[in-house]
């Protein structure tokens, strides 16, 4: 992986590099990326070292929707996805676009801590009839599509389990009729807000402001056999100087510091 890393992170050097002197008298460039990255983006943004107004504000969202609107002309000089399928399926309708895995997330179950979920107990409070369970739209966000490879890794420990996991839980979040449950609050505090659900597998990473938001909830890691491995993609979209700089800012060692910050698990740090 570290050897991927820096054949990738050199060629954007080597093309950033060749295209350095225009690159101020280009347009703002346009970042499409996940949801999920929201904050840390937009402090990517702040922090980018560049003339103002060099990239315009990110239009974040559920990276397989992003990849949607991409495909039918939106205007993007990168996306930035929870998963790496949605950028693969863009490079692969272009030639020469290379896409690069720029960090990690964590799957946590966030709930209701009158439930008394642990790591341990996880899988029985999933299971049992009487909690209910929230996830992501599989297909069009990678936050369910990383839940439903979760329920298929609990078959293994519950017989059966995928089934019901599968049945009873509600794709609350991240469809194209998804909207937020409660006006003016994030998607997964409504959830929690409206009362809709008791339980939401989502990414640690934001779990902490969702807790902040609203109190008497618990955020529980995935226990070992459980988890599943949450990896972001990057792919820069056109051959614009300043896509290419944005996109070696995110995998250089402030970039991956800002990502650290915000609950990721980067993958450009020494000792990572």
């Amino acid at each position: 992986m570290a050897r991927a890393f820096n054949w990738l992170t050199g060629v954007l050097i080597g093309l950033a590099a060749t295209v350095l002197p225009c690159a101020g008298s280009a347009q703002p460039i346009h970042i499409f990326a996940a949801g999920s990255l929201t904050a840390a983006f937009t402090e990517m943004v702040q922090a980018f070292p560049a003339p103002p107004g060099s990239v315009a504000p990110p239009v974040f969202g559920p990276s397989g929707l992003l990849r949607q609107q991409i495909e039918h002309g939106a205007s993007a000089d990168i996306l930035a996805s929870a998963d790496m399928a949605q950028p693969r399926a863009l490079a692969q309708q272009q030639t020469g676009r290379l896409v690069v895995m720029f960090t990690r997330n964590r799957l946590c179950a966030l709930g209701r801590s009158s439930l008394g979920m642990t790591s341990d107990n996880l899988l029985d409070r999933l299971l049992d009839p009487t909690v209910r369970l929230a996830t992501s739209t599989p297909g069009a966000d990678p936050g369910g599509d990383y839940a439903w490879a979760m329920f298929a890794r609990a078959e293994a420990l519950h017989p059966g389990a995928r089934a019901i996991l599968q049945a009873k839980a509600m794709k609350l979040v991240g469809g194209t009729n998804t909207p937020p449950l409660v006006p003016g609050h994030g998607p997964v505090q409504g959830v929690f807000l409206a009362d809709r659900a008791d339980v939401m597998l989502g990414y640690c990473s934001g779990s902490g402001p969702v807790m902040q938001e609203i109190p008497g909830l618990a955020s529980v890691a995935l226990p070992p056999a459980l988890t599943v491995g949450p990896a972001y993609g990057l792919v820069v979209l056109s051959d614009r100087p300043m896509a290419a700089r944005f996109a070696l800012f995110v995998m250089s060692e402030p970039g991956q510091m800002i990502l650290q910050r915000h609950g990721f698990d980067p993958i450009g740090l020494a000792g990572n």
